[in-house]
């Protein structure tokens, strides 16, 4: 291998052409073909321009499209940008020209919005992948068009394992699209490392549950590959209906699973998974956001033949540290106790800081910092958030190595376990008291009726500032009368200090959910109000 990413695919052409790289909606697409087709792309690009360094847009939903571009863009020299096909116009718009996309992959519904972000101030010059749409101020080319090209070989003799392989979008503390850029070497070393650290291997069905702009589709579309295993892309119709997700998953046979815990546990609530035979299931990795513990033994007891996983890391380092499981029948853990985010990965480096830089001891509070092959290149064209993103300490060696500051506090244990605590952003002060709010959403959610938890601080009419909680309730397990307002005080009072119990708790429906199956918080506060069955003014 030269190092570039997409010597996985046609590495994996070589030893078993005929193999199924990747699974969608009963169809199949091998390791042959994935190399030809990609190969054909990267010409068409070439063709139309694109070199080494730019980048190209990849807009569109799931399908076995989605491979065949990433590899096709990442050979003609570029770095592949994916876009949430639910995105904004004008977010898109800003996206597309702040970046310079020229080229877009795309499916014919998502082609007006395009239209849209180009009468914003994006300038498009080539559509790949509409049938029946296009725009008139474009080139538009078909996949049809795309497959007909030469796909025999593939050569990109300038690349390097520096270069930038993918770009991703993710929203900045101000609202404005930050892009966080990595290069083929930390693409790559994420997907050995991880591929070797969860025991990947030919025989492996992994399911690819994140949509393409999601940092977690990298271990479906390049961990997997590498260890010549099948990647079944599950659609979106069926992420929404857990009882056919299941099914699928039992038709499909998967060994591996990856996703945000609330998937996880949708599947445990509405999935039906006692109907079904999930026993080819070994491993399950879960991250993203924090999982109950009482949901997560919950669904190990349902599948006692996995070994589950919590992984960390935010998408500047892909992943930065594991934590195996144990079984929740074995007394290591109750459900007051949260699974730690665990060891750091191999060649991997983790300090822990104070708020005046120094390392912190044993058991103290602090900052994460992390040091890993697996690290972004920065981010994109933005200087000032690169000078706070990262600091340079020297190692034992007296060599300078450079860090990633996550904004994440944590503790590391006498046996060098990393316990998360919270985010050092998400740290309120309230009546001069300081409060973690991911503690109040941990400790409301362990409440025996509480299938999902939110916090977050509001003020009142009187400009004074309050806590606010949001709670989804577990229809499997509530009954009438089960969770109030004052059985919830009286839970809370047993976990948190009298300061840190919300002064309002509302129940909701359901939670809004970003596109990646994480809490929206900023949905949440403007649904809040409308959608409360009852709330307290004080509990």
């Amino acid at each position: 291998m030269k190092g570039l990413l997409p010597d996985i695919v046609d590495t994996g052409a070589d030893r078993n052409p005929e193999s199924e790289v990747f699974r969608f909606a009963g169809d199949g697409l091998t390791y042959a073909e994935l190399a030809r087709r990609s190969n054909s792309l990267s010409h068409v690009l070439t063709k139309a321009g694109v070199r080494r360094g730019d980048l190209v847009g990849i807009y569109s939903p799931k399908g076995l499209h989605i491979p065949v571009a990433l590899n096709g863009i990442m050979k003609s020299g570029a770095a592949y940008v994916p876009l949430d096909p639910k995105t904004p116009s004008d977010r898109l718009a800003t996206i597309l020209a702040d970046s310079g996309i020229r080229q877009v992959v795309t499916t014919d519904n998502l082609v007006a919005n395009i239209g849209s972000a180009m009468g914003h101030g994006a300038q498009v010059d080539l559509l790949i992948g509409p049938e029946n749409h296009a725009l008139p101020e474009c080139e538009s080319i078909t996949w049809h068009d795309v497959d007909s090209e030469n796909g025999a070989c593939w050569s990109c003799e300038s690349g390097t394992a520096s270069d930038m392989a993918y770009l991703m979008f993710t929203s900045g503390s101000t609202g404005i699209p930050k892009g966080i850029v990595h290069t083929h070497s930390s693409g790559m070393s994420y997907a050995a490392t991880s591929s070797a650290l969860y025991g990947l291997c030919s025989s492996d069905r992994l399911s690819g549950f994140p949509p393409l702009h999601f940092d977690q589709s990298t271990f479906d579309y390049f961990s997997g590959p590498l260890a010549g295993a099948t990647t079944v892309i599950i659609p979106e119709m069926y992420m929404m209906i857990p009882a056919s997700l299941s099914k699928m998953m039992e038709l499909e046979r998967l060994t591996v699973w990856y996703s945000v815990p609330y998937a996880l546990i949708q599947l445990l609530q509405r999935g039906g998974l006692a109907s079904r035979d999930l026993s080819s299931l070994r491993w399950v990795l879960f991250g993203g956001e924090v999982f109950p513990p009482k949901h997560l033994q919950a669904l190990m007891r349902a599948w006692p033949q996995a070994r589950f996983s919590n992984v960390y890391g935010p998408a500047e380092l892909n992943q930065c540290t594991y934590a195996h499981v144990p079984s929740p029948d074995a007394g290591a853990w109750d459900e007051d106790t949260p699974v730690p985010l665990g060891s750091m990965w191999p060649d991997a480096l983790g300090v822990v800081l104070d708020e005046m830089g120094n390392p912190v001891r044993p058991g103290e509070a602090g900052e994460l910092i992390v040091s890993t092959p697996t690290m972004m290149q920065g981010y994109f064209r933005r200087e000032d958030l690169n000078q706070k993103a990262f600091v340079y300490r020297k190692d034992e060696s007296g060599e300078s190595r450079r860090y990633y500051r996550t904004g994440d506090l944590v503790r590391v244990d006498e046996n060098g376990i990393y316990h998360f605590i919270g985010r050092k952003d998400r740290q309120v002060k309230i009546r001069g008291y300081r409060i973690e709010l991911d503690e109040v959403e941990e400790r409301l959610a362990s409440h025996p009726s509480v299938l999902k938890a939110a916090a977050f601080p509001v003020e009142n009419q009187r400009g004074d500032r309050t806590l606010q909680a949001v709670v989804q309730l577990d229809d499997m397990k509530v009954i009438s009368g089960d969770f109030d307002l004052d059985t919830a005080r009286i839970f809370l009072a047993q976990k948190l200090p009298p300061y840190a119990i919300p002064d309002m708790i509302s129940v909701v429906d359901n939670m809004p959910m970003t596109a990646t199956g994480k809490l929206d918080y900023h949905g949440l506060q403007q649904r809040v109000c409308a959608t409360a069955k009852y709330g307290s003014e004080k509990i």
